[in-house]
């Protein structure tokens, strides 16, 4: 097992500085993930950029809950699924979806069935839809842009779901509360 420091904005390497600096603005505090991430300045800074990326997406925030917590929940994240579940409820998205969710049960409205089936087959077939889920996408009203920020997501859970993994990040407190 290899021990990951979480960085502060003062141990973390030059280039990290700036990027944590920009987290601790954001959320009011450096996430652990980010302070793992800053092991890596490049890798925390195109986390950063991806994670922008997807919040300026045109999904809706049910939508973007959707798809981060199908692809949090297909790699068994220890700590993105309870820290989504928490960016869902500052984003008002229902206690409803984000538990239908965790649990892989019924989501209670077909967009957003057909949007979480659309996104897990991407991840589980490394980016290949069947014509069917792909009908199925845009039958209920999914653009070839969804499609292409499905792809924007995938990305960036893997750069923080895969860290997780490795280095065993443990949950911050303002998270413990959803695990």
């Amino acid at each position: 097992m290899t021990d990951f420091t979480i960085h502060t904005v003062e141990s973390a390497p030059q280039k990290g500085k700036p990027l944590l600096e920009k987290s601790q603005q954001a959320f009011g505090r450096i996430p652990n993930l980010h302070g793992v991430m800053a092991e890596s300045p490049e890798h925390l800074h195109g986390y950063q950029v991806l994670h922008e990326a997807f919040l300026n997406s045109s999904f809706n925030n049910d939508e973007k809950t959707v798809v981060w917590q199908a692809i949090n929940v297909e790699h068994e994240c220890h700590y993105c699924v309870p820290a989504h579940s928490a960016i869902a409820k500052s984003m008002k998205v229902s206690d409803e979806l984000v538990k239908a969710l965790r649990e892989q049960a019924p989501l209670g409205d077909e967009k957003l069935e057909v949007l979480r089936a659309t996104t897990l087959e991407m991840l589980r077939e490394r980016g290949k839809l069947s014509d069917a889920q792909t009908k199925a996408f845009f039958a209920v009203g999914y653009t070839k842009q969804n499609l292409l920020e499905i792809i924007l997501a995938l990305s960036q859970k893997v750069m923080s779901n895969y860290v997780n993994h490795i280095a065993h990040t443990p949950l911050d407190d303002a998270f413990k509360a959803f695990s």
